[in-house]
């Protein structure tokens, strides 16, 4: 997490981070907008993060947020963004009584994503990328309908045939439930990914998670690019 070369004296502004992340807190929320977004009236407080670049990352980096916190999910919210690339932008709001749970839901997110960026792997014809947690949360369950507190996995492709390969082999290499199919016009913002969420024990998710990076990366390849990592490969 970083607070920027130039700085920002804003008591609302929490940090950036990779992606072209940015973190904020608001203390009382303008009452309208409580309205619009359908802030439970217990909740004062909402931290936000939103991000040009990143989907699954955001939402990996908020489960583990949200289970550190005395804070909820409000909304997350895909945007077709990804600075002209083939995936995702995203806005995650955190709702808190209390100001310092939503400023710490956001610090723990943004420190969460230089590890979930070490799995995706990106070169100029597309991507790959992969998120596992041995216990989904709220987060994941809102998003990619996880069954709460059971190991789960996300496997992205793009362009999309390559997403439905790694999706067809993660599918044929554990003993593991599908729980949602995403592709260009279903269940996305319109990016050019195939996407799928499963759920199983550990070792069969980690199996799957595995064996459709392999797919994926050979493909990239085969296509004559080099995908790399965005930081550190965690697995």
């Amino acid at each position: 997490m970083t607070e920027g070369i130039l700085g920002c004296g804003l008591t609302e502004f929490v940090g950036s981070a990779i992606g072209d992340t940015v973190g904020l807190v608001i203390a009382n929320l303008d009452e309208s907008l409580r309205e619009k977004i359908q802030l439970d009236k217990r909740f004062r407080s909402i931290g936000i993060v939103s991000a040009r670049i990143g989907g699954g990352t955001h939402v990996m980096a908020a489960d583990t947020a949200v289970k550190e916190t005395n804070t909820e999910i409000i909304s997350i919210e895909f945007s077709r963004d990804t600075k002209g690339g083939a995936g995702h932008g995203i806005t995650v709001i955190f709702g808190s009584i209390d100001v310092s749970d939503s400023r710490r839901a956001v610090e723990i997110m943004l420190k969460e994503l230089d590890e979930q960026f070490g799995n995706v792997y990106v070169c100029d014809a597309g991507h790959v990328q992969l998120h596992y947690t041995a216990r989904a949360s709220y987060a994941l369950h809102k998003s990619f309908s996880a069954p709460m507190g059971k190991a789960f996995g996300i496997t992205i492709g793009a362009p999309a045939a390559v997403g439905m390969l790694m999706a067809d082999t993660a599918m044929k290499s554990g003993n593991v439930e599908l729980c949602q199919y995403a592709s260009p016009t279903v269940g996305t913002s319109y990016t050019n990914e195939i996407i799928i969420a499963f759920s199983g024990d550990a070792a069969a998710v980690k199996q799957a998670l595995l064996a459709a990076r392999d797919a994926g990366l050979s493909v990239l390849r085969g296509m004559g690019q080099n995908p790399v990592s965005m930081t550190k490969p965690v697995w």
